[in-house]
């Protein structure tokens, strides 16, 4: 019992009112999200009959679209030294989107709801992982992170077994996805994304900071700043130590190979699973994924964030390798539970990566630059990715993920911050 408090004791460390109140942001949002992502692109191939081309490219352009806003969100959060509005902008313009989904008929209005879904992804995600950072001392950001992520991916939990509720109820156990279902799950999407917003209204607070004494205070205990930030410039970036680009590099390979989920869901159903067990598999994925995320950043504040990064990339490469060789439907689940173990570790330890890579002032400019390349990436990826299929094989996407996957681990070995809140 004492070892289990102190442990308990050891995860809170450093958590903040801002962590808390985000993480319950992300948990509703998740929900909402993920009573629908699992299904559009089935959505798509089987009401509207579009093939795994079209469907690349509508998640790829879907995520590329935001790419510029993270990176113009980020700079425009530090110029400001304000995060709050953006997330809420943020938040707020992913359920404006979500509502199209209610009489999408052909798959360009998916595409435009896609698009509006990212671009809130897009406005919000640097600000709120810079506003995690800023609300916690350095030798808590894998916790914090690691939180955060437990939570969204709770929620993730709760809105894919939801989604898996609702199928099992209106179309039991069929192969193929209905019209009827899809609106459905469109309709019950928006209830958690609005009270998402409402608890950014309410809940959370901006840290009015000093850009010299953020990466060492608790929120609250700075006064504000009497400037905010310079603009982005070229100089500006220069801020950005070598690690940090060398990080940035290292992402981008990786990501040109990791195509969008929703070839890992028509893959799934290639080898013979059904709708509502691909969610009921999800929601496995999505519970090993939260259990992992929290530990995991935790370690990486003792153990060092670049090496447990590498210990993941290289989970990826093995589970996309065990999709491009599986020949039926049992293999299945037990590759999408290692897909969520490296989920929780790379989102967890990733993030607080970057945190500990850039300067104070140039946080969420870092936040926003990463996630940018990885926007910019995934639209080759996704396409690429279904043209591999159509031309090769279901089995080609995954090979390529693979191979994408072992180039940036070896450009992440080159990775050496000059001084971190963890080793390695």
């Amino acid at each position: 019992m004492p070892s289990t408090a102190g442990a308990r004791s050891a995860l809170l460390r450093g958590i903040t009112r801002n962590v808390v109140v985000l993480g319950v942001v992300s948990l509703l949002t998740d929900i909402s999200s993920e009573l629908l992502i699992m299904v559009i692109p089935l959505f798509l191939a089987n009401v509207l009959a579009a093939t795994p081309v079209v469907i690349g490219l509508v998640e790829g352009i879907a995520e590329s679209a935001a790419a510029v806003l993270k990176l113009g969100s980020g700079a425009l959060s530090d110029r400001l030294a304000r995060r709050r509005v953006l997330v809420g902008t943020g938040y707020g313009t992913s359920v404006l989107a979500k509502a199209l989904y209610l009489v999408a008929a052909t798959w360009p209005v998916v595409l435009v709801a896609r698009v509006g879904d990212r671009l809130g992804k897009g406005i919000r995600t640097a600000p709120r992982d810079a506003l995690i950072a800023d609300s916690t001392p350095p030798e808590a950001r894998g916790r914090a992170f690691g939180l955060h992520r437990a939570m969204d991916t709770t929620g993730a939990v709760i809105g894919v077994a939801l989604a898996a509720l609702v199928i099992d109820h209106v179309q039991g156990g069929a192969v193929l996805l209905e019209l009827e279902t899809f609106r459905i799950l469109a309709l019950v999407a928006l209830v958690p994304g609005v009270l998402a917003v409402l608890v950014v209204a309410i809940g959370v607070r901006d840290v009015r900071r000093s850009p010299r004494s953020v990466a060492s205070s608790a929120p609250g205990t700075v006064p504000a700043p009497r400037d905010a930030p310079p603009a982005v410039t070229g100089a500006g970036l220069r801020d950005l130590p070598a690690a940090f680009w060398l990080f940035t590099l290292a992402t981008g390979l990786f990501t040109l190979g990791n195509s969008s989920d929703a070839f890992l869901a028509l893959r799934s159903q290639d080898l013979g699973v059904g709708v509502r067990d691909l969610l009921l598999i999800a929601v496995a994925f999505n519970v090993v994924d939260a259990l992992v995320a929290w530990p995991m950043g935790a370690l990486s504040d003792r153990l060092g964030r670049r090496r447990l990064l590498a210990a993941a990339w290289s989970l990826y490469a093995i589970v996309y390798a065990g999709f491009a060789v599986a020949g039926g439907s049992g293999v299945v689940l037990p590759l999408w539970l290692l897909y969520g173990a490296y989920y929780g570790v790379n989102e967890a330890v990733g993030r607080a990566l970057v945190a500990d890579l850039a300067t104070p002032e140039r946080r969420a400019t870092a936040y926003g630059i990463v996630n940018a390349v990885v926007g910019l990436a995934i639209l080759p990826a996704s396409v690429v990715a279904g043209l591999l299929w159509d031309g090769l094989g279901p089995a080609a996407p995954f090979w390529f993920g693979a191979g994408c996957a072992a180039a940036g681990i070896l450009v992440l070995g080159f990775v050496r911050p000059a001084r971190t809140a963890a080793r390695g």
